[in-house]
Formats: C-alpha cells, structure tokens, sequence
C-alpha cells in the first residue's frame, strides 16, 4: 500500500495522507480531526464531518441534501473509495463544496429524476481531474486525442508544461492498482507555482461558472497513466498506439 501511495498522482491528497494513521483506513475520529483543522464546510456553512453510515437509504438525492444541509458525510469503516471521498474533501475543499452545492440546488427541480447536469457534477465528483497548463498547443493535442504526439513527441514539454491533478475519489482509488484504461474527465486551469490550492479554487470557479444546462460534452477525457513516467513500460512509442487504452477522437465520445 505505502508503495501504491508514493504514486505521483496522489501528491494533491499528500500533506492529508501523511497525517493519517497506518495501514490506511478511514477511522472517523482521525477524519474528523482533520476537518476540523481544515475548517471544512459545506457552502452554507455547516461545518463538514463523516459519519457512519445511516443505515437508510433515503429518498431521491437524498445523500447530497444531507450533505449540504447538515454538513454530514456518511463515510464507510475499511471502505477505500469512502476514504478517498474524504481525502477529496480534505485537499478540493472548495470543489468538494461547489459540487455539492450544485446537487443540492438542483435536486428539487429535476422531479425525481437525475438529468444531464448533475450527470456532469456526479461523473466528476467520481472521476475528475484538473489539467494545469497554459499551453494551447499541447491542450488542444489533448482534446483531440492526439495521445502518441501528445505523451510521446512532446513528453518534455509536457513534464515541463503541464500538471495532473486529480480529485474524482472513484478514479484514486482504482489507482492503488494502476492499468493503462483509467481515465478522467478534466478540465482546465492556468498553470501556477502554488499548484495544489490553485487548482482547488480554479476548479471550484470554473464550476460556479457552469449553466445548468451543462452536460457531459463541457469534460474532456485523459487517460491519466499515459501522462509520462507514470506507468510501468510506459516510455514507449508503442504504448500510445494501444487503442484499447489511447482511444482515437470519436465525435460521441465527449458525450459519455
């Protein structure tokens, strides 16, 4: 597990790992500790802590409203996905809040039934990354899945020139066990020395910016483990013609 951690995909959730106890799990108490030392809270000003789970099920977006209203996160015991949930609160505690406030402010317009905008907060919430960069060139090689031209010819000037940063608890989950398919759906902020809390409030206005008749199509896709030296056998020409992983540009992927 420690060697999983070391991972660079995980260096947003770093200054929070380090400070929870070992082998890795989500004890509450701990949790709690450091939300509170984080001043976490939801957007109406509920202060954030995790709970066990109610036992119930509740009605229709009955967890976000929860969320939002008493600040409450119901967070499984040995559960990892439910631990990176709070790892995600804990370092995008402002995107964590803006979506969640978003849900909640939705939620009673859609009657019952869940529509393409809370689609677009949910599959971030689950799978989301921030592409730090302020080169067009190599963004726009990105959202025309370019991935060889991208990762390969133009590695150095993407370790130079462009960061990773995600926060979907879904996706750093699977990564304890990285393979070439997992993918993020991002969006893109301006590169900056004070990389960690820039993304988190960059990510949070690039939402509060959204019309809610947003869908999926606003995210771009990024197979995140292509991102150079971050897969094992990676440094290949080779690797970035697999397209079981590094899909071409199809016009209906970007409304997944």
């Amino acid at each position: 597990m420690e060697a999983a951690l070391a991972h660079p995909v995980f260096e947003p959730l770093r200054p929070w790992l380090d400070k929870l106890d070992r082998p890795l799990a989500p004890r509450l108490e701990r949790l709690n500790a450091l939300a509170e030392m984080a001043g976490l809270k939801v957007e109406n000003g509920k202060a954030v802590r995790f709970v066990p789970p109610s036992g119930s099920s509740g009605g229709y977006g009955d967890y976000e409203m929860r969320v939002f209203e008493s600040g409450q996160v119901e967070t499984r015991p040995d559960n990892k996905h439910d631990l990176f949930n709070a790892l995600a609160w804990l370092s995008f505690p402002a995107t964590k809040a803006r979506l969640n406030a978003l849900h909640a402010a939705e939620i009673p317009r859609e009657k019952g039934r869940r529509g393409r905008f809370r689609d677009l907060l949910t599959i971030l919430d689950e799978g989301g990354a921030v592409v730090e960069c302020d080169d067009a060139g190599l963004i726009d090689m990105l959202r025309g899945f370019r991935w060889r031209e991208l990762f390969w010819e133009n590695r150095d000037r993407v370790l130079s020139s462009m960061r990773v940063r995600v926060f979907g608890h879904a996706v750093l989950e699977q990564a304890l066990a990285p393979w070439p398919g997992i993918t993020c759906k991002v969006i893109f902020a301006g590169a900056n020395e004070n990389a960690g809390n820039d993304a988190d409030a960059q990510a949070a206005a690039w939402l509060g910016r959204l019309s809610t008749q947003a869908t999926p199509r606003e995210l771009s896709s990024l197979p995140i483990f292509g991102y150079p030296g971050w897969f094992p056998g990676g440094d290949s020409s080779e690797f970035y013609e697999d397209t079981r992983y590094f899909r071409p540009f199809k016009r209906d992927a970007v409304s997944a």
